[in-house]
Parts: structure tokens; sequence; C-alpha cells
């Protein structure tokens, strides 16, 4: 996702990291489709853009059986208090998610915002 402000390109991207918890895994289609999911909404919080922030924050995303978003958790911040704000909030303005083929789980997913 590309946006122009004052002159810059922006760029925000999301990825799926392979931490998947219970011990069974997910479908590589599933975590993939959550990650075009979540991406979709993902916007540069304009707060961040003013000043400048930059950062990758990994939240844990518990998804229930029918794929609703249970609740979110920071893994590891982003170093911008704006974007870790983002990055938990961001998977819930999503609304529900692609249902998990094994029943509930959780997902990590690495969450990136670059000024470009």
């Amino acid at each position: 996702m590309f946006t122009k402000f004052s002159g810059k390109a922006l760029a925000a991207a999301a990825t799926v990291a392979l931490t998947v918890t219970p011990a069974f895994a997910q479908s590589a289609g599933w975590q993939q489709a959550v990650a075009r999911a979540i991406a979709a909404k993902q916007t540069y919080p304009r707060a961040a853009q003013m000043r400048g922030d930059e950062g990758t924050a990994k939240v844990k995303v518990y998804v229930s059986a029918s794929g609703s978003v249970e609740k979110t958790e920071m893994v590891a911040p982003s170093g911008s208090s704006v974007l870790d704000r983002e990055a938990l909030s961001l998977p819930a303005k999503v609304g529900n998610l692609p249902a998990p083929p094994g029943g509930a789980t959780a997902i990590v997913l690495p969450l990136t915002w670059k000024l470009m």
C-alpha cells in the first residue's frame, strides 16, 4: 500500500511470522490470508509520519474458531508508541478473519512501517 504525504512516498507492509499456536501448525494459506486481511487495513498514522517514526511491531493475535479476533498483545514493540498503538488496534479493525482450519489459535504478525 503506497500513499503520498508531504511529497514523500510512504509504505506500510504486513507480513506473517512462522509463529503459530497451539502445537499444530496452521496452513500457510490461512496465514497468508490473515496477513492480507490485516495489511489491507494498515495505514501509517499521521502523528508517526510527522515525527518520522519507523519500525516493526510484532503483535500476537488470538483468533477464535469462527475467525473473530479475541485479543491482541504486543510481543516486540516498534520503538514508537504511536506505531505500537496502531499495531495493537489494527487486527480489530479487520473484523472477522478467515476461520483457522484447526480451530482457535494465535498468530504472531510483524507489522512494519517505513518512510520512503
